[in-house]
């Protein structure tokens, strides 16, 4: 199967797309194009692909890659049995004459914080094209029912390293919304206790003053942005990883930053989302602390460097949520059989028939 996959929007090596749904792909011997923004965020392509570089759509600077979209798309599915968009902006950009496509949703806002061109636009996409959502919690934004392939990890079969003492880490995009204020306020207030904060992610425009000012006061250490292994690699070993969103209108599906320390065994900080604040309660991996009280989240990571035994339990209990219902490989096998599926093509691993019977199906 040939199969073509395309952003604008997202970093070439962009964790659910790169590492697990392309890579699926290749293991499962199909071959792949790559429409992505390779130059712009200074990535080489991965060899085993064919790609073709676009501008990135970034901010307000979303022109240039818009207008070299709809080429790239027209070259990118050339002799294609298949082709996967992950940005709502590519779906006013596809070519007429294309193969079965397939938007993953994932990310955006709840339907009714979409602007009506933009809902217009879904609604269209969703009687012309095949979906898949990242979480349950974006049903609701759809009047069909769709598969659902979850934000997952690739977890190792144990906890790589107990949690330390020194440092806790954030892990993804850094905004206001995210908590950007409260993440450099925490990171102030732990200094004194020889504790400090790696921040791995990239940036809003508007808050990237901030996080270096922060850098250049010793509050913290930005990384920018990690590839994910990378990422996760650097992870090992935190005291505790942060997630300190603010609140906001609608169902969000849990954070993939939280999978992450779950997957490293590293106890979770994190602000009481719905999704976020059951996940903890449920399995025990971690403190909720209320929104926007940096104090708070102090005060929990001082307790889990006072308590390694208990903090060690908790990322056990993480570590073991995550590896039973969190795994990629666990869901690779139906992800491929699915596209194998909406292209014509016969299921390839034996994996997949069994786990389809079992996955969210149309």
């Amino acid at each position: 199967m040939r199969v073509c996959v395309a952003t604008i929007v997202h970093h070439p090596e962009d964790a659910r797309i790169a590492h697990r749904q392309i890579r699926a792909l290749l293991d499962a011997g199909h071959d792949i194009t790559y429409v992505a923004p390779f130059t712009d965020c200074n990535v080489t392509p991965d060899p085993r692909i064919r790609a073709i570089d676009v501008p990135r759509a970034i901010g307000n600077h979303r022109r240039r890659a818009l207008k070299a979209a709809r080429g790239a798309l027209s070259r990118g599915v050339e002799g294609a049995d298949l082709l996967i968009v992950y940005d709502p902006e590519l779906l006013s950009r596809l070519p007429r004459r294309r193969p079965t496509t397939v938007w993953d949703v994932r990310g955006e806002a709840p339907r009714r914080a979409l602007p009506s061109p933009a809902r217009r636009i879904e609604a269209r996409a969703e009687h012309r094209l095949r979906l898949i959502l990242a979480d349950d919690s974006y049903r609701d934004r759809f009047s069909l029912p769709h598969p659902v392939v979850p934000d997952t990890a690739c977890v190792p079969e144990n906890p790589p390293a107990r949690p330390g003492r020194d440092r806790v880490v954030h892990i993804g995009h850094l905004s206001e919304a995210g908590g950007v204020a409260e993440l450099i306020e925490t990171a102030r207030r732990l200094l004194p206790h020889g504790i400090r904060l790696d921040l791995i992610g990239a940036a809003d425009a508007g808050v990237r003053p901030l996080l270096r000012d922060a850098q250049r006061e010793g509050l913290l250490d930005w990384y920018g942005y990690v590839p994910n292994r990378h990422a996760l690699r650097m992870a090992e070993g935190a005291i505790a990883g942060l997630s300190l969103p603010h609140d906001a209108p609608g169902r969000r599906p849990v954070p993939a930053k939280i999978i992450d320390y779950m997957s490293r065994g590293v106890p979770v900080v994190a602000t009481p989302l719905p999704a976020v604040a059951a996940l903890v309660e449920r399995t025990g991996c971690g403190v909720v602390v209320p929104f926007g009280d940096a104090g708070a989240a102090v005060r929990a990571v001082l307790a889990l460097r006072d308590d390694p035994t208990g903090a060690a339990e908790m990322g056990g209990r993480g570590h073991a949520e995550a590896l039973a219902h969190h795994n990629w490989p666990d869901h690779a096998g139906a992800f491929v059989g699915r596209l194998e599926e909406w292209a014509g093509r016969p299921v390839t691993s034996g994996l997949e028939i069994g786990l389809l019977e079992a996955w969210h199906a149309i």
